[in-house]
């Protein structure tokens, strides 16, 4: 039978031996988070399935009492963790895998919040085939954090302004706040064809499904969800325009499913685009989708004040940009020549 040892930092939870009872008391970090969630982050390599079982037998208690997998933690609640073997923290960064030391692209950040410029090509978090992501990248990069989660995803090809909360009450807020509409979110995108309006609302209810392969996607639906993007045009070329396009919902996959279904589809977007014309676009060196998220704007979470948060344009993508210039320029000294 094992024996209980006194109440310990969540820090200290992978230090634990593998034959030990451990008890946990919670703090600011795990305030108002369900059990089930509370134990996958701390029970690192442990499967989802082991966790809801070891709820439903009883071996993890709070306050010497069971509770089911919804349960809501408070400040000072004792959590008692049988033993369970984990998966071991690596004691340095994979090399090849994804790009270290995210830390150095930190736009913000303060005791709340960091927010970085995610690189195109990385996802937000593991999963699906991707060994690690923006947030298991950077709890590695900062074992000592009590407290780290998104706030917010990008898709992987996505590129921009990546929020992190360092504060269970930032992480709430935040979250109540993009339920409310308190957030502004801006995209730079490049479409194929010539937008003609200064500015457009985009009312277009979105419906998630499985293609019969099994991959997840989304489509304009008469009895889809509620979803509204609101385009600006930046720049236009012969066969290409840029747009500002600011997220007034915020639904999977939305400003492409919007943009495809007007006949406007992102250049290199290997999902809901021209596929022919992606072809083409990578002979001419744009290899990967055109989508960045640019711009965000919040009240910080703990003060208030208004805080704008923005991202460059990529030197990828500003670098087609150029070269749609300098095609333009060719073009009209030929057309010039000629006349």
């Amino acid at each position: 039978m094992y024996t209980d040892i006194g109440l310990i930092s969540i820090s200290k939870m992978n230090e634990l031996s593998k034959k030990s009872v451990a008890w946990l008391e919670v703090d600011e970090s795990g305030e108002q988070q369900r059990i089930d969630n509370f134990l996958v982050r701390h029970l690192k390599g442990v499967p989802k399935s082991h966790i809801y079982r070891i709820l439903r037998s009883g071996e993890v208690r709070v306050n010497s009492k069971r509770v089911d997998s919804g349960y809501r933690l408070c400040i000072g609640d004792k959590v008692r963790i049988p033993p369970v073997r984990t998966a071991q923290r690596p004691d340095r960064l994979e090399s090849g895998t994804v790009p270290a030391h995210l830390s150095r692209r930190a736009l913000y950040e303060d005791d709340a919040l960091l927010v970085i410029d995610k690189p195109a090509g990385m996802a937000v978090h593991g999963g699906s085939g991707v060994s690690r992501g923006v947030i298991e990248q950077l709890r590695l990069e900062r074992p000592e954090a009590k407290f780290l989660e998104l706030v917010h995803r990008l898709d992987r090809e996505t590129s921009g302004v990546l929020m992190l909360a360092k504060k269970r009450s930032a992480l709430v807020a935040l979250h109540q706040a993009m339920r409310e509409g308190g957030v502004e979110k801006r995209y730079l995108v490049l479409v194929k064809g010539k937008w003609r309006d200064e500015k457009r609302n985009v009312h277009l209810p979105l419906h998630k499904y499985v293609t019969s392969a099994g991959e997840r996607r989304v489509s304009v639906h008469e009895h889809g969800q509620v979803a509204h993007t609101l385009f600006f045009l930046k720049r236009s070329w012969p066969d290409f325009t840029l747009l500002e396009a600011e997220l007034k919902t915020g639904r999977t996959h939305q400003i492409r499913v919007h943009l495809s279904h007007l006949g406007f589809p992102i250049a290199c977007d290997d999902k809901y685009g021209d596929f022919d014309w992606n072809k083409s676009l990578h002979k001419q060196g744009l290899k990967r989708m055109f989508l960045h998220a640019h711009k965000l704007v919040i009240k910080h979470p703990l003060t208030g004040r208004t805080l704008p948060l923005e991202a460059p344009l990529p030197e990828d993508l500003q670098s087609f940009l150029s070269t749609l210039d300098q095609q333009g320029v060719i073009l009209d000294h030929i057309v010039k020549h000629s006349v």
